[in-house]
Formats: C-alpha cells, structure tokens, sequence
C-alpha cells in the first residue's frame, strides 16, 4: 500500500492552521477582557478627580456654613452689648466678639485655600477627562481590530476544516488513525522529513536499515526517537 505523504503533508499544514487559530481564539477572550480593564482603569482616574472636587466643594460649603452661624453669633453679642449692665459682662461679650471674629478670619482662609485646591482639582479633571477619552478611543480600536481579527480567524478556521473534511477520505484510515495519535501527542507535527542522515524534528540520526526501509514507501516508519513520521525530502529537479 502506497504511502499518501503529500497528503498527509497537506492535513498537517490544515491542522497545524487551525491549531494557531484556535490559540488566537482562546486567547482572544482574555485580551478583549484586559482592554476592558484598562478602560475602566483610566475612567476610575477622571472619577477620582470628580470626586476630589466634590469633597472640596462639600468642605468650601461646610466652611461657609460654620462662618455664617459664628457671625450670626457675632451679630447676636454686639446686640447684647447694650443690654449688660455690667462692665464685666460687657468685657466678657466684647471677648466673645473678638475670638469669634478670629474664628471666622481663620475660616475664611481656609475658604481661600480651598477654592485655590479647586483651581487645581479643575485642571486635574480636564487632564484626566483628556487622557481618559484618549485612551478609550484608542483602545476601543484595538479593541474592534481584535474582534475583527476573529471574524477573520472564524471564517478561515470553517473553511480550514471543511478542506481537512474534504481531504481524510482520500487517505488510508490506518495512516489517519496513526496520524492522529501522534498529532495529540506531538504538539501537532506529526511528518518528520530526512535531513541527510537525520531526523530533522529531533535531529536523532537515523539507522542505514531503516533508511533502506523509508526509501520502500509502502509502509510508515516512525523516528526510533521521537515517534514522528519519517519522509524524504523530495530531490530537486536538475536545472540542465
């Protein structure tokens, strides 16, 4: 029985295809998902500098809120003023006035500096709101050049196998079977072709008798070492 090398070349070249786009494939899930990562990343950033602002704001707010009520409170002891009827009451109220006055000259600084902190939380959102609209967009594109890719790499996989379908009927079951066991074991190269006196897949030279028997193709000689296939090179035709 006469040895189908070309084709069995031919479903190893199929498979060795569809085993890379199935590596493509299941590594697309992953890589689709670290791009998702990195977008929320760089949104989490422009949230932090909306957040800060917030907080400033909340705390400029509170500020003013506390300044208010001590002047109401100022406002209230100046009225008192012309009621005590005593100097040491009025001394007391006059005290009152100016530590509240203090309080209030000491808030209304830390209302400066916090609209200062705004001025530069502001400029630190629109850095952030910037960069995060930048990356979005460019990593929604690699984004879509990988789903893309993987249409591509679906089609291609769909027609791989229908040719793989079209092409194992026309090989001898037994060299298929064979095939296939080693393809599983073998990381997918199965054909080994004679380098000279070795085998070029593990580099194992190769015993005279057993290159006497693989010049007879009328049955499979596997590599004493590494199990593949053997076949020979085929010669290249003179030029002359």
């Amino acid at each position: 029985m006469d040895i189908e090398f070309e084709k069995l070349g031919q479903l190893q070249r199929l498979d060795s295809e569809i085993r890379q786009i199935t590596l493509f494939l299941e590594r697309t899930p992953p890589l689709i998902k670290e791009i998702d990562k990195m977008i929320e990343q760089s949104s989490e950033l422009a949230a932090s500098a909306q957040g800060k602002m917030a907080g400033s704001q909340k705390k400029r707010r509170d500020l003013e809120a506390e300044i208010k009520d001590i002047k109401d409170h100022i406002s209230k002891y100046k009225r008192q003023l012309n009621e005590v009827k005593t100097n040491k009451e009025y001394t007391a109220l006059l005290k009152e006035i100016e530590d509240s006055q203090k309080r209030v000259d000491r808030l209304e600084e830390d209302v400066i500096v916090e609209m200062l902190l705004a001025d530069d939380i502001q400029k630190e959102i629109k850095e952030a709101s910037q960069k995060f609209v930048q990356a979005k967009e460019k990593l929604s594109q690699k984004k879509e050049a990988i789903f893309q890719k993987k249409n591509e790499m679906e089609e291609k996989a769909t027609k791989l196998n229908r040719e793989k379908e079209a092409l194992i009927p026309q090989i001898p079951p037994e060299q298929v079977s064979l095939y296939l066991r080693i393809f599983r074991k073998k990381t997918g190269v199965v054909l080994s072709p004679v380098m000279g006196d070795f085998c070029s897949m593990c580099h194992m030279r190769i015993r005279p008798q057993v290159l006497n028997e693989l010049r007879d193709t009328r049955k499979l000689i596997l590599c004493e070492n590494c199990g593949r296939i053997l076949c020979c090179q085929p010669k290249k035709a003179d030029p002359d």
